[in-house]
């Protein structure tokens, strides 16, 4: 690992040099003489001294560099059946007059901007737009109920909300304007601006709604405007991400440390530059879709590509083989349960069959753990390496990953490899003290953080430093559990509160669920911790079959106990084991492995505002008698 242990050591033993290096694939308007700022530590700042536009470093530059001409977005709708292009001289332009709208309304710098859309390209144009002009973003998932959206439109005091008619998911329109004019009813502060794109096949438009305005009649009359010199310590964009309070918290992402670390993660981490092709399968909603659909591959003048539609059902399992081969995707990013539900539906991938899909070099998967069954189908069926790697939305990109564009490593199922460079990872019991190789224990990250990671919680510095920094003093409280191995690969084994105590022992439900899943019937699963008199707490399985599997309940939970028994041991006393139609999971594809625990011990719960699919819990509830 010459290369990385390089980068790594240049990024741990002299910052300022590495971080400054990298600083220099970013257009600044002043270039940062210094790295770090760490005078209120643990509270840090990157790049302190410098300026710059997110939005001209995304755009801009590439135009005037003379690939105004090459592909900039590429929106494919498996909704609707229709794609469009845009170069970057078009999406340029897009950005600019929509710039120009935001301004008329007066929008000026610093102030934020909430977007409530669903996967179209106005989306990201509206997020290009506040960048330009200095505005603060907050990208709220579509879908999202008014009481939810309220709640963010309280904490960020937005003065204008830019959104649309509605999304369209398989069987069904989401109508978006309802819920926004409650959400506007409820907020103790509602923004003065509303501003709608209106899509032909759901109904409701801003003409039903006094004062709110139209999308296309005013970018039809708006004057371009021009790139907003900000500080680099400026905020970005604020994403909210679920606190344990049930009160949200607002991540703050600031504009220099951004664009220097995702340019850096795209070439470094994914391998990918100038024209290639790169498709992130997520939602601008998530922090996914922030970094890799939008920010990450137009900072490096790729193309990219966004595409509303589901893995299966839009029409078939082989939706991502068909925007993969229509596109000459080189890369594709997505989340494990979207493999899973690609696998369920098509086990011996017969579409797959359908769809010339050489161009694709890499399948990168994040967004929760990759279990080895799901990472050995999608390798032995798509015949590329499959690339797991870890971050949260608080870092914005990766913590541990396989750095494919400086030096591919050797690929460990079940590890997202080693620590990137600029992050210190650390494995530690409750006292905080170190732990050695294999030891399971709290990953922690030795602070400060590197560029682009969180810089705080929107006006709450206080719940900053209780929820991330007090545990342990000096590092960053990843909230997983873990360990590290004698090669340096981090393994990581889920949320720490994943993690029972069956009789004393400890026991991370992650590495149950691994062996659960490697039985050749199984094709998704969750393993939870539910009460026990004698033991405290016992691990209980939850199991979804493969399309066409066909075995009895009885033999399969025998033969699943078995698994257990040899691969973790008798100590797990894994004795329960429920086969469901599906698993209730949140619109990012995270299990609600916390609900389902309330659900099995029969305790009060309430229905997460971000679930998927309702139905699923209610099921789940019905057959548990919860």
């Amino acid at each position: 690992m010459g290369r990385y242990s390089d980068a790594f050591a240049a990024a741990r033993d002299d910052r300022e040099t590495f971080w400054l290096d990298a600083a220099g694939a970013v257009d600044w308007v002043s270039a940062p003489t210094h790295a770090l700022d760490d005078a209120d530590a643990p509270l840090y700042r990157w790049f302190p001294d410098a300026t710059l536009n997110t939005s001209y470093n995304a755009l801009d530059r590439h135009v005037d560099a003379g690939h105004g001409d090459r592909t900039a977005l590429i929106w494919d709708s498996a909704m609707v059946g229709e794609v469009r292009t845009f170069t970057y001289a078009e999406l340029l332009d897009e950005v600019s007059r929509f710039a120009g709208v935001l301004s008329a309304a007066d929008v000026s710098a610093g102030d934020r901007v909430v977007i409530y859309m669903p996967m179209i390209p106005e989306a990201a144009i509206a997020m290009l737009a506040c960048a330009r002009i200095g505005a603060v973003h907050s990208v709220v998932f579509g879908g999202f109920a008014a009481p939810e959206l309220a709640t963010r439109i309280d904490d960020a005091e937005p003065v204008a909300i830019v959104t649309a008619s509605g999304g369209l998911e398989p069987g069904r329109t989401v109508e978006y304007l309802p819920m926004v004019e409650k959400a506007v009813e409820l907020a103790a502060s509602p923004p003065a601006t509303v501003i709608v794109k209106d899509r032909d096949e759901i109904t409701g438009s801003a003409a039903d709604h006094a004062g709110w305005l139209d999308w296309d009649a005013e970018m039809a009359d708006a004057a371009p405007a021009g790139p907003t010199t900000v500080a680099a310590t400026d905020p970005l964009y604020i994403l909210y991400t679920s606190g344990t309070t049930g009160k949200p918290k607002g991540v703050v992402r600031d504009n220099g440390g951004h664009a220097v670390a995702l340019t850096w993660s795209m070439r470094n981490i994914y391998d990918i530059g100038a024209g290639d092709v790169w498709w992130t399968a997520s939602d601008v909603g998530w922090v996914v879709g922030h970094s890799y659909i939008v920010y990450g591959p137009l900072l490096v003048g790729a193309t990219t590509v966004m595409y509303e539609g589901k893995p299966v059902g839009t029409p078939d399992a082989g939706a991502f083989w068909r925007v993969v081969a229509d596109h000459k995707v080189a890369a594709l990013f997505t989340a494990p349960t979207a493999i899973r539900a690609i696998r369920k539906a098509d086990p011996d991938a017969l579409e797959l069959g359908k769809y010339d899909t050489s161009t694709l070099r890499t399948l990168f998967a994040a967004g929760e753990r990759l279990d080895p069954d799901t990472f050995e189908w999608a390798g032995a069926t798509l015949g590329v390496p499959v690339v797991d790697h870890w971050w949260q939305t608080e870092t914005g990109w990766a913590i541990a990953a396989n750095l494919r564009g400086l030096e591919p490593m050797p690929i460990k199922a079940g590890s997202p490899t080693v620590p990137v460079p600029g992050y210190h990872v650390g494995i530690v019991d409750a006292e905080g003290k170190q732990l050695g190789p294999g030891e399971e224990g709290n990953i922690v990250i030795e602070l400060p953080l590197p560029p682009g990671t969180l810089a705080g919680l929107w006006r709450d510095e206080e719940r900053y430093r209780k929820s991330y920094l007090s545990a342990f003093d000096g590092y960053y409280l990843t909230g997983d559990s873990g360990y590290v191995d004698a090669d340096g690969y981090v393994v990581v084994l889920g949320r720490s509160d994943d993690v029972i105590n069956v009789a004393g022992h400890r026991l991370s439900t992650g590495s149950i669920e691994a062996v659960v899943a490697s039985h050749p019937a199984v094709a998704e699963c969750a393993v939870i911790g539910i009460h026990d008199d004698l033991k405290g707490q016992r691990p209980s399985g939850y199991v979804v079959l493969k399309a066409g599997a066909d075995i009895e309940a009885d033999t399969l939970r025998g033969e699943l106990v078995a698994l257990v028994r040899n691969e973790i041991g008798a100590v797990a006393t894994f004795r329960d084991v429920t086969v469901v139609p599906a698993l209730p999971k949140t619109r990012s594809g995270k299990i609600l492995r916390k609900t389902m625990r309330q659900i099995a011990d029969h305790e009060e719960y309430t229905v997460p505002s971000t679930i998927e699919d309702p139905d699923v819990l209610a099921d789940l509830a019905k057959q548990l008698g919860g």
